[in-house]
C-alpha cells in the first residue's frame, strides 16, 4: 500500500483529542492557580500581568481577571513614568482587540478597552471609532460595540452631525440596520431640537435649557423630513421590522410638558387631589390656603406608588368646612418653578380647576396644516401598500397610529375595523393589540367626556381586556365598565377619588386592589365575575361610604356562611346582594 497516506481511526482520532484537551486544561488550571497565589499575596507585578494575559487570550470572559488586571495596573501607573504607562496601555488595547477577535461580545473585554481608553495620557479617539466601524461592519447589530461607540463620541467630543452621518450610511446601506435607527432617534432631539414650551422654559436667571430639557422633542422641519426616509425604508422592504419601529417613534412625539394639570378640593372631606401630567415623586410640593402656607402631607393614592400622576394631603380640620366662606387655594411645584390657583366658592362643597381637551390633546400633539398634509400623505401610501400587502402587520398597525395622530374620534371606526383584521394576520400578539385597541377606546371616550363636560364614564360591552388613563377620570362619579375581559381592578383605579357608583357586572374580574380609599364610592356592582376568595374584597373595608355591593353570580357566593362573613367584613353595607 505505498504511497498511502495512513488515516487514523475514529477511535485514535478522539483519544489523541482527549489527551490533548486534557493538558491544555492542565496548564490552564495550572496558570489560573498561579494567578490566585499572586493575587491572594497582593502580588501586583508585570508577570502577573502576563499570566493573566495568557488565561484571557483563550477565555476573555473571565470576569474577575479583568478585574485583577485593573488592580495591577493602577498600581503600575505609581511606579512607572507617564511615557512608560502609555506603552503599556496601548499594548493592553491591542490585547483587548485581540480579545474581540476572539469574542465579539465580550463584556469583560469591551468594558476594559472602555477602562484602558480612560485611563491612556494620550488617547487616540480617531483609532477606537475606525475600530468601531470595523466590527460593526462585521456585526451591525453588536450593542456592546455600539455602547463603546457612544462613550467614544462622548469622550471624545465627536460633532453630532457627524455620527448623524454615521446613521445615514449604514442606513443606506442596509434599512435593516436597527440599531442604526435607534441610534438616530438619540441623535436627532440634540441637533433638532424642538421649541420648548412655556413650562419647560428655565426660570429667570438659569442657565439656558439644553436640548434634553425640551421632552426629546424634534423641530417639525426636520420630522418631516424623516418621514421620507423611513418611507422609502419600508417601501424597500415591507417586511422589515426596523423601519416600521422608527416610525412608530416618529409618531410618537407627542410627549406632555412635565405640569399640575389638575387640583381638586372637597370641603366635606377637606382633602385636595392633585394630578399631573406625568408620574412624579413629589419632595417639593408647597400648599397655600388663603394667603397662607400649609403643613400638610402628601400622599399617593396606593401605598404601592412611589411615582404617581396624583396626590392627596388631607387639610387641617375645619380649615374649609364651612360652607359660608370662600376659600383661594395655591400649590406649587416648586421643583418645576409652577403653580395652579384653586378657588372654593360659597355653598360649593368641592372646586376644581384644570386643562381641557380643547385648551390642548390629551393624546397627541396639535398639527400644524404642513404636518397635517405630510401625515394624510402617509396614510395614502400606507394604504396603497397594504393593498399591495394586505397581511403587513407593521403596514397595518403604521395606519392605525397614523388614524389616531389625524383624527381619532374620526377614524374609530376604521380603527377598530384594522385591530380586528391585525388579530387575524398575527395571532400571537393577539393580546397586544386588545391592550393597545383598550387604551384607544379609553382615550376616545375620555375626550368625548371632555367635550361634553360631564363626569359619566361609560365604556361597557366594547371588548376591553385592560384600564389606563384612570389618571384623567379622578372627577368622574359614575363609571360603567360592564360585559368587557377585565380581569382585574389595578391599583391606579383608587386615582378615582370622587368615583360614587361602580358598575362592573359580567367581565372575569378576580383581583379588586385598586377598590383603595375611595372617599365617595358608595355603589359597587360585580355581577358575574371570578371572585372566589373573602380577602379579595378587603379593599372595599377602606371606603367608607360604601352601602350596596352586589355580588351574585361569583364563585365566592357558594361559600358557606358568606353572607355572615361578608357583614362581619363590610358592616357598613346595608343593601348587600349574594
Amino acid at each position: 500500500m505505498h504511497g498511502r497516506v495512513k488515516v487514523k481511526s475514529t477511535a485514535q482520532q478522539e483519544e489523541e483529542k482527549r489527551k490533548e484537551r486534557e493538558k491544555k486544561l492542565k496548564v490552564y488550571l495550572s496558570v489560573r492557580d498561579a494567578v490566585f497565589n499572586k493575587k491572594s499575596n497582593g502580588v501586583l507585578d508585570e508577570e502577573a500581568l502576563q499570566l493573566t494575559q495568557q488565561l484571557l487570550s483563550s477565555n476573555p470572559d473571565f470576569a474577575t481577571l479583568w478585574n485583577f488586571r485593573r488592580e495591577i495596573l493602577l498600581h503600575l501607573e505609581t511606579v512607572k513614568e507617564e511615557e512608560e504607562m502609555q506603552k503599556l496601555y496601548e499594548m493592553e488595547l491591542l490585547f483587548t482587540e485581540s480579545c474581540l477577535k476572539v469574542n465579539p461580545k465580550s463584556y469583560g473585554s469591551w468594558h476594559h478597552r472602555g477602562w484602558t481608553s480612560s485611563r491612556l495620557p494620550r488617547a487616540d479617539w480617531q483609532r477606537e471609532l475606525s475600530l468601531c466601524d470595523r466590527c460593526l461592519s462585521l456585526d451591525d447589530r453588536n450593542f456592546h460595540c455600539w455602547d463603546y461607540r457612544r462613550f467614544v463620541v462622548k469622550v471624545s467630543g465627536v460633532p453630532v452631525s457627524q455620527e448623524l452621518q454615521f446613521t445615514d450610511r449604514l442606513i443606506g446601506s442596509n434599512f435593516s440596520n436597527y440599531s442604526s435607527w435607534h441610534y438616530r432617534s438619540t441623535l436627532l432631539p440634540l441637533l433638532h431640537p424642538g421649541p420648548a414650551s412655556p413650562s419647560q422654559k428655565p426660570p429667570r436667571g438659569s442657565p439656558t435649557a439644553s436640548p434634553q430639557t425640551h421632552g426629546h422633542r424634534v423641530c417639525e422641519e426636520q420630522l418631516l423630513k424623516e418621514y421620507e426616509l423611513v418611507q422609502n425604508a419600508f417601501f424597500t422592504d415591507p417586511n422589515d421590522q426596523s423601519a416600521w419601529f422608527y416610525y412608530r417613534w416618529l409618531l410618537g412625539r407627542a410627549e406632555r410638558d412635565e405640569m399640575i394639570s389638575c387640583v381638586y378640593v372637597s370641603r366635606e372631606g377637606e382633602r385636595v387631589a392633585v394630578v399631573f401630567s406625568k408620574p412624579v415623586n413629589v419632595l417639593a410640593m408647597m400648599l397655600v390656603l388663603d394667603g397662607q402656607p400649609q403643613q400638610v402631607e402628601w400622599r399617593s393614592v396606593h401605598p404601592r406608588f412611589r411615582h404617581s400622576p396624583v396626590w392627596l394631603c388631607e387639610l387641617p380640620p375645619g380649615s374649609i368646612s364651612d360652607v359660608n366662606n370662600e376659600h383661594n387655594l395655591t400649590v406649587h411645584w416648586t421643583e418645576k418653578h409652577t403653580h395652579r390657583e384653586c378657588a372654593l366658592y360659597t355653598g360649593r362643597l368641592e372646586s376644581w380647576c384644570r386643562d381641557s381637551a380643547t385648551d390642548q390633546e390629551l393624546f397627541r400633539s396639535e398639527l400644524s396644516v404642513e404636518k397635517t398634509s405630510v401625515l394624510q400623505s402617509e396614510l395614502q401610501s400606507c394604504t396603497q401598500l397594504l393593498e399591495l400587502e394586505p397581511h403587513n402587520k407593521w403596514c397595518l398597525l403604521t395606519i392605525i397610529l397614523l388614524m389616531r395622530a389625524l383624527d381619532p374620534l374620526g377614524h374609530e371606526r376604521e380603527t377598530l375595523a384594522h385591530f380586528q383584521t391585525l388579530k387575524g394576520v398575527d395571532p400571537m400578539r393577539s393580546s397586544y393589540y386588545s391592550d393597545l385597541c383598550s387604551k384607544f377606546m379609553i382615550e376616545n371616550t375620555i375626550l368625548k367626556m371632555e367635550y361634553a363636560e360631564v363626569r359619566v364614564f361609560s365604556l361597557s360591552d366594547k371588548n376591553l381586556s385592560t384600564l389606563c388613563h384612570l389618571d384623567q377620570l379622578l372627577l368622574v362619579t359614575h363609571i360603567n365598565l360592564s360585559s368587557n375581559q377585565l380581569a382585574r381592578l389595578p391599583p391606579q383605579f383608587a386615582m378615582m377619588q370622587c368615583l360614587e357608583v361602580l358598575e362592573a357586572d359580567n367581565n372575569a374580574i378576580e383581583d379588586l386592589e385598586g377598590l383603595y380609599h375611595l372617599p365617595k364610592l358608595e355603589d359597587v356592582s360585580l355581577k358575574n365575575n371570578q371572585i372566589s376568595k373573602l380577602s379579595t374584597l378587603e379593599p372595599l373595608t377602606s371606603c367608607p361610604k360604601l352601602i350596596r355591593l352586589d355580588l351574585r353570580g361569583n364563585p365566592i357566593t357558594k361559600t358557606a356562611n358568606i353572607q355572615a362573613k361578608l357583614m362581619e367584613l363590610l358592616p357598613s353595607v346595608t343593601d348587600l346582594l349574594i
